[in-house]
């Protein structure tokens, strides 16, 4: 009995607090937006930057490491946004969505350690795992079934179980961001300044990830949420503006990539489906790593053989790559492009 009108206290509060507009989360979502870029959108650049003696190939790289404090500080993140929301939120279903987000983000963290680590063997994420050159020659072939397994519990299995409840916890936060108070309804100078770099990482995580559906339905499900509340009486405060002006960035930032992208033949062959959104990592072994070569060939010191890279963007490794038509293979040694 106790604890039933503890827990009815406690509902009582939530309720009353329910009428009135929670402050914006400075704090809470500085911090998302941080952890975001450092540790989601940075870890596959630290393990490129980073010396390669430091991370051999079979033991976890930089980027690992990030992954794994990833998979921790975020749920951790989005449960203290779930408990400031002034709104009783549905626990079951958040602390479920948690469960789910972190065993989909510690299966992504294996698919992908090894995924990244193969460009270093000369993997290129704009090709299909049959179609690389150092997979599809491999002996037996039933290890590029494997190959292809471990792209399927990195790119399909991991991100769906780390991506759908990542987005339903936050329209589930988004449920509770609505007032009463029309002048409770605007954005403080904090939360514009945040709108920039939060869209961006959307961005990246929608397009990186090949997540577009879950995005543009959860952005239509926060869409219809508004209109109906909006019926009500209520609109959205600081922290639902935020968020709702983020996804609205995130989608003119999509179109304005597919937009750039719309014409490039070789990744319409990867991604031949009707949604067409190619990932910024296929266009960077594409496009950036082509690019520097070309600079390399005009080099007045270059070898046929050689191409010689800054140690500083992929550190001394070695790969066949493919030049020009992608007909000629040419051994690439990352060493310092001066001497």
């Amino acid at each position: 009995m106790g604890s039933e009108g503890a827990d009815g206290e406690h509902g009582a509060v939530k309720n009353e607090d329910a009428s009135k507009a929670s402050p914006f989360h400075f704090d809470l979502w500085f911090y998302f937006t941080l952890q975001n870029w450092v540790l989601d959108f940075g870890r596959p650049i630290a393990m490129i930057i980073l010396p390669l003696e430091w991370f051999p190939l079979n033991k976890p790289s930089a980027g690992d490491y990030f992954h794994m404090a990833y998979n921790v500080i975020t749920p951790f993140l989005l449960l203290k946004l779930i408990e400031r929301s002034p709104k009783t939120l549905p626990r079951s279903m958040v602390y479920v969505s948690i469960i789910m987000f972190v065993m989909g983000a510690s299966i992504h963290l294996v698919g992908d350690s090894v995924n990244h680590r193969l460009i270093f063997s000369g993997y290129q994420h704009h090709l299909s795992v049959r179609e690389n050159p150092i997979i599809k020659n491999l002996k037996p072939e039933t290890l590029i079934d494997s190959f292809e397994l471990l792209y399927y519990y990195d790119e399909y299995l991991g991100h769906s179980m780390w991506y759908i409840p990542f987005f339903l916890i936050l329209f589930i936060y988004f449920t509770g961001c609505f007032t009463r108070v029309q002048e409770e309804s605007r954005m403080p100078l904090a939360a514009l300044l945040l709108v920039g770099p939060s869209s961006l990482y959307y961005w990246y995580l929608v397009t990186e990830g090949q997540i577009f559906i879950l995005y543009i339905f959860t952005f239509f499900a926060m869409m219809a949420l508004v209109m109906h509340q909006k019926r009500k009486g209520l609109v959205l405060d600081s922290n639902g503006l935020f968020l709702f002006y983020s996804f609205i960035v995130t989608l003119v930032l999509i179109a304005a990539w597919v937009g750039w992208l719309w014409n490039d033949r070789i990744l319409r062959k990867k991604y031949p489906g009707v949604i067409y959104i190619p990932e910024p990592w296929a266009f960077y072994t594409l496009h950036v790593t082509d690019f520097i070569v070309i600079i390399a060939l005009t080099k007045p010191h270059f070898h046929p053989s050689i191409v010689q890279l800054p140690d500083f963007f992929l550190p001394k490794i070695s790969f066949n790559i493919f030049v020009q038509n992608n007909s000629h293979p040419a051994s690439v040694d990352f060493s310092p492009l001066i001497n």
